[in-house]
């Protein structure tokens, strides 16, 4: 039977709607993470983000060392993580025998589905103690220098760098293999064509899904900036700021988990839904500027023809 068109139209309109609803629903929570902060806003102005006191009994308050765990965690975790979730890619596009490909596509993504909470106490128990063991290995030298000072206690910003690696792998590897996945078989016929090795022809393959693979690890880095659970069990929870590994740190995640349910008056409050407004915006940016460059890539390789994109990578 023929559709008509009025059928088209409705089709269009109600779907249309769906993301219509999408992006009130994203403008709604910024608007009443807002609106809720406006006290804080008036109340500290530019100064909540530059100041380090954080003092809810004399009611001053200040965010900068929040802000500094949470790039700093963030940052450090994907320094960790994007080699390893790369190498997880090519592996298992490339390289992997078909028959052990779903398996470790399936393994893989089942990182995702583990809740934070298990990761969290899966730290405490096994990577804590670990951690606390390397602190104390290494030579007094390297102790003395700025970013290994502190005690050797476990908890602090490289065991929080550690498992927030583990937790955005999965993320990274899973948006980078579907990536290599698009690349045209074009490009490595034509490194092979050259004369280059299968190393040398990953290596072109790898230069043109570039923007897609920053992209992926932009999403890694949404990912890693909004994690709650497993970090507040392992960074320490202290609200100071220091270059160094060993230390106990804070996240703005982590401090609106400790102190939203405790809140000593409304300014104390408002000041924790000010942190969660500057999460909201930093996560909203990476995570838009990530499927950007992914559509970007996309993009590029659907339009280009086999000619128009130079296997340089090979040369």
């Amino acid at each position: 039977m023929r559709a008509k068109p009025s059928d088209d139209v409705a089709f269009r309109i109600g779907t249309g709607a769906f993301g219509v609803l999408l992006i009130g629903l994203v403008a709604a929570i910024g608007l009443v993470l807002l609106k809720q902060s406006m006290p804080s806003i008036q109340r500290f102005g530019v100064d909540f983000w530059h100041t380090t006191t954080w003092d809810p009994v004399a009611g001053v308050f200040g965010a900068l060392p929040f802000i500094w765990g949470t790039l700093y965690s963030s940052l450090l975790a994907l320094l960790i993580s994007t080699p390893i979730a790369i190498g997880i890619a090519v592996f298992i596009s490339e390289l992997c025998p078909r028959p052990l490909r779903q398996p470790l596509v399936f393994l893989t993504e089942l990182l995702a589905a583990i809740p934070s909470i298990v990761y969290g106490l899966w730290s405490i128990f096994v990577l804590v103690p670990a951690v606390r063991a390397f602190e104390r290995s290494l030579p007094e030298v390297l102790q003395r220098l700025p970013l290994f000072t502190g005690p050797p206690l476990g908890l602090g910003m490289l065991s929080a760098g550690l498992v927030l690696a583990i937790m955005v792998l999965p993320f990274t590897s899973s948006v980078a293999r579907e990536v290599l996945k698009s690349v045209p078989a074009s490009q490595r016929e034509a490194a092979y064509a050259l004369g280059a090795t299968r190393f040398e022809a990953i290596r072109a393959a790898l230069y043109y899904a570039r923007t897609g693979i920053v992209g992926a690890v932009m999403l890694g880095f949404g990912r890693a900036l909004g994690e709650t659970m497993a970090v507040t069990m392992v960074i320490g929870n202290s609200v100071r700021i220091s270059p160094s590994l060993f230390a106990p740190q804070y996240t703005m995640a982590a401090v609106i988990a400790n102190e939203f349910t405790e809140a000593a008056d409304d300014l104390h409050l408002s000041a924790l839904v000010e942190v969660g407004l500057l999460l909201f915006i930093i996560t909203l940016i990476v995570n838009s500027l990530s499927r950007l460059l992914i559509w970007t890539m996309n993009r590029s390789a659907a339009v280009l023809s086999p000619a128009d994109e130079p296997v340089e990578a090979v040369r």
